[in-house]
């Protein structure tokens, strides 16, 4: 999407403008935490129509995918949803694909101006293979609900977290906050975005995001960093399949997986409420006077309160006392675990937090 794009339903009353990578649509429309609550409880409606929409086209498609992502995807069958990474050589998340596919076509969403260097990527990717991309973040868009909505559209991608996917793997625990939340997007024409609403009500990217953290998803360029390998955040349940090679990254996701462990993990964070203020994205996290990871997220929750996600070394202990440091402010905050910290070297041992898929029927 255009870093000049603006969403057609700013013009509704009360909307505030987002900024930063979700600039071109709003924050709120004047209740953020009732907007929230709105939208867990499947009444409301999000715009994100800046997040950016590519399609596959071409025999190859699906074999192709398949061997330069991190996700099987020869398997797919139209009307199903899954996620991929395309990592780098070492391993690091570059992009995060939502995937859906159709009977002779894939749909991919993306993360807000991704859109163009995925496709570029990806082109350069093509060689033989009988494979078509074609970038329509100019002319499609995303709105997002908790709950299945036909009026919004026929293409919709069913967020698989935090179900554990089949060639995925678990670094967090078993009663995963992220189940109380389901998780639509639907791809519509941005023609068509005032239509598909409705009289609908809408929610915000405050909202958004504060259902996100709750539910402990990552989000590439806001919970990552040029060094985040998928084993930090938990993205193996998702976005990664285990058994399958050969593709760039592979081989430290394996590493890692088996014989190694994350050097870092993401950490769910419960901040101090009377401070009344939220620290910023970006602020360090404190142990004492040692700076041991990074907030990535924040928001206010309707029932949870003041939350974020951070980024944290392997070996902060998880009963330390923390702090986020927001210039002369410290903000006093506590530690639930997400990844654990003996994630990794998984070969030969499967138990405590670490564990693969249930069977069915076992």
């Amino acid at each position: 999407m255009s870093d000049s794009y603006q969403s057609v339903l700013l013009k509704r009353d009360g909307a505030v403008a987002a900024a930063g990578v979700d600039a071109g649509v709003a924050a709120h429309y004047g209740a953020p935490t009732r907007e929230a609550r709105d939208l867990f409880q499947g009444k409301a409606v999000a715009d994100l129509s800046h997040f950016d929409v590519l399609q596959l086209r071409g025999e190859d498609r699906l074999t192709w995918l398949d061997t330069i992502s991190s996700q099987r995807i020869t398997t797919l069958a139209p009307g199903q949803s899954t996620q991929a990474l395309l990592l780098s050589v070492q391993g690091r998340a570059e992009h995060v694909l939502n995937i859906v596919a159709a009977e002779d076509l894939l749909w991919i969403i993306t993360e807000p101006q991704h859109g163009a260097a995925l496709a570029q990527f990806m082109d350069s990717m093509r060689f033989m293979s009988r494979v078509e991309i074609q970038d329509l973040s100019a002319t499609h868009g995303v709105l997002a609900s908790t709950v299945a909505k036909p009026e919004l559209g026929e293409v919709v991608w069913a967020n698989p977290w935090p179900n554990i996917q089949v060639g995925g793997f678990a670094y967090s625990r078993e009663d995963h906050p992220g189940a109380e939340r389901d998780w639509f997007e639907y791809i519509v024409p941005l023609t068509e975005l005032e239509q598909r609403v409705g009289q609908l009500p809408l929610a915000g990217t405050m909202a958004v995001e504060a259902l996100r953290i709750a539910a402990w998803e990552p989000r590439l360029g806001v919970d990552t960093d040029e060094k985040s390998i998928p084993h930090e955040l938990d993205w193996l349940r998702t976005a990664v399949h285990l058994d399958k090679g050969c593709y760039k990254g592979q081989e430290t996701i394996a590493r890692v997986h088996n014989v190694g462990h994350p050097p870092r993990r993401l950490a769910m964070l419960h901040l101090d409420g009377s401070m009344h203020t939220l620290p910023a994205a970006g602020s360090p996290v404190m142990d004492g006077e040692r700076v041991v990871g990074r907030l990535s997220s924040v928001a206010l929750h309707f029932e949870a309160g003041p939350i974020g996600l951070a980024t944290l070394r392997r070996t902060v202990q998880p009963d330390a006392q923390l702090e986020v440091e927001d210039g002369d402010t410290r903000y006093p905050v506590s530690q639930e675990i997400i990844v654990s910290p003996d994630a990794g070297q998984v070969a030969g041992r499967f138990t405590g937090f670490l564990r693969t898929p249930r069977t069915p029927g076992v």
